[in-house]
């Protein structure tokens, strides 16, 4: 680990890395898992994004990923959860996503490996997205009919096309997703984290002021915090009265 990498948990799953004035690199650190989201990482990431929010220093900020083997697998499965754990976690990743839609500064995602479920919603809501060639792309809520997916992926490839991609949950790979327009490049996965910093400093370096107006401009023409926090309280909705996740008997 490098000395200015900062590790923000006792039991790390989260990496802070500062590579270049204005520039912070997120790393998903659960190798193991696939950077799989449990109840520590969605907190990890939802306080990181607050915390630097109100960075004044900060360009761009990046998410990638200790292994190259996943930028994340969606939501952890197989962590152990009681109903009003469960009903925790939705809110964490409730809460990190309106976060990241908030961000104030330019959001590049390295898309690597595993980006399934959570780990596509993490791709979509970034402003920029640089492919590994080992892409595995995957809006997998419809298999069990969590209402997420449409609020980040429709702006970006257009209705018809997110309907088929959320509803079928099949898998996009890097070929693909460059076609559709969903990432701005793609390379060698071992490349891709080199590739998105070589983006982030191209961001950095234009006016921080003029590119902070762009993206609230962006994000009011868009509609984004009306259509996140809509499919927010569908999470919600879901999680307190639905099925939920994990499924099971309710109290």
């Amino acid at each position: 680990m490098r000395a200015d990498v900062r590790t923000l948990s006792a039991v790390p799953s989260l990496q802070q890395d500062v590579v270049a004035p204005g520039i912070i690199v997120l790393r998903l650190d659960r190798p193991q898992q696939r950077n799989a989201l449990n109840i520590e990482l969605l907190s990890e990431l939802r306080e990181a994004l607050e915390r630097l929010a109100i960075d004044d220093d900060l360009r761009v900020l990046v998410f990638s990923t200790t292994s190259t083997k996943a930028l994340c697998s969606g939501v952890d499965i197989k962590e152990e959860l009681s109903y009003e754990d469960g009903v925790t976690r939705m809110r964490c990743f409730s809460q990190f996503l309106a976060a990241l839609e908030a961000f104030p500064v330019p959001t590049i995602a390295v898309c690597v490996g595993n980006c399934v479920g959570g780990g596509a919603e993490i791709v979509a809501g970034c402003d920029l997205r640089i492919a590994g060639d080992n892409l595995k792309l995957a809006w997998a809520g419809a298999r069990l009919g969590v209402p997420v997916g449409p609020a980040r992926l429709t702006p970006l490839v257009g209705v018809a096309r997110a309907k088929e991609l959320i509803f079928t949950g099949r898998v996009v790979n890097a070929e693909e997703a460059a076609t559709i327009g969903l990432v701005h490049d793609s390379v060698p996965a071992e490349e891709a984290e080199a590739a998105a910093l070589k983006l982030a400093a191209h961001v950095a370096a234009h006016s921080p002021e003029g590119v902070a107006i762009l993206k609230a401009a962006f994000r009011e023409l868009d509609g984004a915090q009306g259509r996140v926090a809509h499919e927010n309280e569908l999470l919600w909705v879901f999680q307190r009265k639905g099925a939920g996740l994990p499924q099971g008997p309710r109290p």
